[in-house]
């Protein structure tokens, strides 16, 4: 997976990124390096390392590779999902789009209101379809302009159907 963007647009405004990614092969080992810092650990080490998460200083989310569900996130042995302050959704090639089901899984399954990230191949042309589906946060792939991007918000006047960014179909708002 490449490096994070130090740009990410959070809101509809392109901000500083203070996330830092740890690759699943890297292991939770490596995370005293983050101390202090914000870091996005990957599902299998959010599930197995929770004392050590707990413990440490610095905001931790988790991310998810697009194989993997949302729905591992909820358990007993784990704090509630409100707890997590980012979830980040991979999408490892642009055709791939089982991201996109775990977005809006998160958003209207699981009420999941804190920052949704969409990190790896993410291009200009999938941003209005990812807040569409409850993503409110992109890192742009590295050959993308994040300035460029913006404009993809105003793709589309309106919508037909409805889904997180717009609960009502076009038909309940006439």
């Amino acid at each position: 997976m490449p490096a994070m963007p130090q740009q990410i647009i959070k809101d509809r405004q392109i901000i500083r990124n203070s996330w830092q990614l740890l690759e699943s092969s890297e292991g939770v080992d490596v995370l005293a390096e983050f101390d202090g810092r914000d870091v996005l650990i990957p599902l299998c080490c959010w599930l197995s390392e929770q004392p050590h998460i707990a413990a440490r200083n610095g905001r931790t989310g988790v991310w998810l590779d697009s194989h993997e569900r949302a729905a591992a996130l909820i358990s007993d042995a784990l704090p509630p999902i409100s707890a997590i302050p980012m979830i980040a959704l991979n999408f490892p090639v642009f055709s791939d789009g089982r991201s996109y089901s775990n977005a809006r899984f998160l958003r209207e399954q699981l009420d999941y209101t804190d920052d949704l990230m969409a990190i790896g191949d993410v291009l200009r042309d999938q941003v209005f379809y990812m807040i569409r589906c409850g993503i409110n946060v992109l890192a742009l792939r590295e050959d993308q302009n994040p300035e460029d991007a913006l404009s993809a918000f105003t793709d589309f006047r309106d919508v037909y159907q409805g889904a997180p960014d717009q609960p009502l179909p076009l038909f309940r708002r006439r």
